[in-house]
């Protein structure tokens, strides 16, 4: 089950909006026979790779699926049937599908006399679907906040400088966060200060995210912005009193009562426009705007071994006022790259 996680964690960043899914196959010698991971969305799904890895090899085995096989026809056919036609005897999938309209694939097997079974390291497999399990259960999009900080929690220096805090190691890391990121939002000060670009670079075979500019007053994104290039596609979200940008699309949300735009209408569109999971890329105003929604699912902090004492934060005013009202978080990997931390936590449970 393990390695069909790793093989399932392949597919982020192409799979949207299906989920991403893995799938072993093995003998009942316990030997590998076949494997294969959802690619695409419209393509094959991951057991039916696996199936046609093994062959003949598939009648009498074991499949180890990191989602529940489906019993619905998409564009593609229903996996849980095509276990069956294979001849396979026992399977073995992590996490049951929360999709009401995909879900009943155990049922289907166990019907057809196959042994079934659920659970197996559900919480990797949950972690590497995150972002669709997300989108299902919420009906928005998974967000990773992803930011860069000196030890001392600045984002830039007192005279707004910030290239580069961190070292190359944690940049190429972030081009990685891009491409398996459906959509890469930032906001207007951002768009002001560092007229970023927003694409992937340097990962070879990703396909681009929807490059998301929060521009509340229409005027941070200009003529000749970098986000306006052809290297990927462009929406600049705007409020009702401003103009549409030029050269990219434009969508117009309402705004939020504390000011700026309403940020659970942006998560809103963009799950309509099929995008599952949000690189946040702003600087600690959007940020903090994110947090105080409660639409932070996971964090992601490249931390630098440099001191500057004076500087904007890396999280602004996040609605928090108290130490009681924190957001409190779990981390789930620390690693080393470079000369820098890169630290990854997601929101605790709540206690009750």
């Amino acid at each position: 089950m393990r390695r069909a996680v790793t093989l399932a964690a392949r597919g982020l960043g192409s799979t949207s909006p299906n989920p991403v899914v893995g799938c072993v196959l093995t003998d009942p010698a316990g030997r590998i026979v076949g494997e294969g991971y959802h690619r695409r969305a419209g393509g094959p799904h991951a057991e039916v790779h696996a199936l046609r890895a093994a062959g003949d090899l598939a009648r009498g085995a074991t499949a180890y699926v990191t989602l529940e096989p489906c019993a619905h026809t998409g564009r593609t056919g229903p996996c849980a049937r095509a276990l069956i036609d294979a001849g396979v005897a026992r399977v073995v999938f992590a996490v049951g599908d929360p999709n009401a309209q995909a879900a009943g694939g155990a049922d289907v097997l166990r019907a057809a006399g196959v042994a079934v079974e659920a659970g197996l390291l559900a919480a990797e497999a949950e972690a590497v679907n995150a972002a669709w399990l997300t989108s299902v259960r919420r009906g928005r999009p998974h967000v990773t906040w992803k930011y860069a900080a000196t030890l001392d929690g600045r984002s830039a220096a007192a005279d707004g400088t910030s290239r580069w805090i961190t070292s190359p190691e944690s940049r190429a890391d972030v081009h990685r966060l891009r491409a398996e990121s459906d959509a890469v939002v930032a906001g207007a000060g951002t768009a002001r200060a560092d007229d970023p670009h927003l694409a992937v670079r340097g990962v070879e075979g990703a396909l681009q995210p929807l490059r998301v500019v929060l521009d509340t007053h229409g005027t941070a994104v200009r003529p000749g912005a970098r986000v306006l290039d052809d290297a990927a596609p462009t929406l600049i979200a705007i409020g009702p009193d401003a103009a549409p940008a030029h050269g990219a699309e434009t969508v117009v949300l309402p705004l939020a009562q504390q000011g700026g735009l309403d940020i659970a209408a942006l998560l809103a569109a963009l799950h309509d426009r099929g995008v599952r999971s949000v690189l946040l890329e702003g600087g600690p105003v959007l940020a903090g705007a994110f947090v105080a929604a409660g639409a932070v699912d996971r964090v992601v902090g490249y931390l630098a071994p440099v001191l500057l004492g004076a500087g904007p934060a890396a999280l602004a005013d996040a609605g928090i006022s108290t130490l009681s009202q924190a957001l409190r978080l779990e981390v789930s990997d620390v690693v080393r790259l470079g000369p820098d931390l890169r630290v990854t936590a997601v929101p605790a449970p709540k206690e009750h």
